[in-house]
């Protein structure tokens, strides 16, 4: 699925979505949101100013009451590279300032969300290559439908550097601590079947087909539930994620978003339609 060069914005949105260098905001169904990365003769590298402008989109997403679902994906043969490490040698040789360095990410990581909690689900359409950041990117996406020729790892420390932008924990809770250990500190590349017996990939798409398309699929059926359900079960998993035990997270979600939610309008349509016999009517989040 080709991503439109100049998007179509919908009506429903209260707000256009911020600018992003580098990047093709799209809207390619009701309810979802289509992010491509667009420097395909970098692999989809991304530099500093991107990362901070991305972490804006995200939020804009979040914000956005008619949008539910999003679909990250890149340009040309790659996903994501990673860092731009072109500037990166531009930075380290022109300026030796530990809060250079620092500032070079945003709270939210990589991409403005390899460490970012957020409201609603992204879901990586993995193209390609899969390396460095664009893999810390992957492993805090919610679903991750890849191309059967897709290629993930983290090669950092054969160039003398690590992955930092929350990949190392997250990928130890996804897949123990001797996997991790394997893709971290060897370095190894794997493909996407790969990936799939590991669980960090949902679904492979064979080759020839779409895996943009593929990934619409979950995001549509995401947005065609609760989207009030929606956020509040993802707070629940985030709970998990984060390492809150499991009798702590469910009095959390208890007490706190399903007190918001059970009172709410989707709460009461759900119930309703299901006793009507009738597909439900849900309305935009609030929460």
């Amino acid at each position: 699925m080709a991503a439109p060069s100049s998007p179509k914005l919908p009506q429903t949105l209260s707000s256009p979505p911020p600018p992003v260098p580098n990047v093709i905001v799209s809207f390619p169904a009701e309810h979802i949101l289509l992010v491509t990365l667009n420097r395909p003769k970098q692999l989809n590298a991304i530099p500093r100013p991107q990362h901070f402008a991305l972490e804006k989109l995200w939020e804009w997403y979040d914000e956005e009451a008619s949008l539910r679902c999003a679909v990250l994906t890149g340009m040309g043969r790659a996903f994501c590279a990673g860092q731009d490490l072109k500037e990166w040698n531009t930075l380290n040789t022109s300026s030796s300032s530990p809060e250079s360095s620092r500032n070079r990410m945003p709270a939210g990581g990589f991409g403005g969300m390899s460490n970012r909690a957020g409201l609603k689900p992204i879901i990586a359409a993995v193209n390609g290559i899969c390396f460095g950041g664009g893999m810390e990117m992957a492993i805090n996406c919610d679903m991750v439908v890849a191309a059967e020729s897709a290629t993930f790892g983290l090669p950092e420390v054969t160039i003398g550097v690590i992955a930092l932008a929350g990949a190392l924990p997250r990928l130890v809770r996804s897949v123990g601590r001797q996997r991790a250990a394997e893709m971290a500190l060897a370095g190894k590349s794997y493909g996407a079947t790969e990936m799939l017996s590991w669980g960090l990939v949902n679904e492979v798409v064979k080759e020839g087909e779409d895996v943009v398309a593929a990934a619409m699929k979950w995001a549509e059926k995401i947005a065609a539930n609760s989207p009030d359900a929606v956020i509040v079960s993802r707070e629940g998993m985030k709970l998990g994620w984060e390492g809150v035990g499991p009798q702590q997270a469910t009095d959390i979600i208890t007490k706190g978003w399903y007190a918001r939610i059970e009172s709410g309008e989707n709460f009461v349509e759900g119930v309703r339609s299901f006793n009507e016999r009738r597909k439900p009517v849900w309305k935009d989040s609030k929460l």
